[in-house]
């Protein structure tokens, strides 16, 4: 029964995966569509801060609301 199992799990991933470079393919076309106007690019301070310290900062500012906001602390304190 074990084998099936793995046979299935086996097929189901290697469905998927051959579904996503399928799907993925018009992703790496090099020619531009009708229509497209791209804008200018990033520079490496604006990359960086839209994509390592944003996410940082939200993370720091959700962590820190919920450990100031959290009543179970203070509730085994008590007794």
């Amino acid at each position: 029964m074990d084998k099936k199992n793995a046979l299935r799990a086996g097929a189901v991933t290697a469905g998927s995966t051959l579904m996503m470079l399928l799907m993925t393919s018009p992703a790496l076309a090099l020619t531009r569509d009708d229509g497209d106007d791209p804008g200018p690019g990033l520079s490496i301070a604006q990359t960086l801060g839209l994509y390592v310290f944003t996410p940082i900062a939200l993370f720091v500012i959700i962590a820190g609301l919920v450990i100031v906001t959290d009543k179970s602390r203070k509730q085994q304190t008590r007794g």
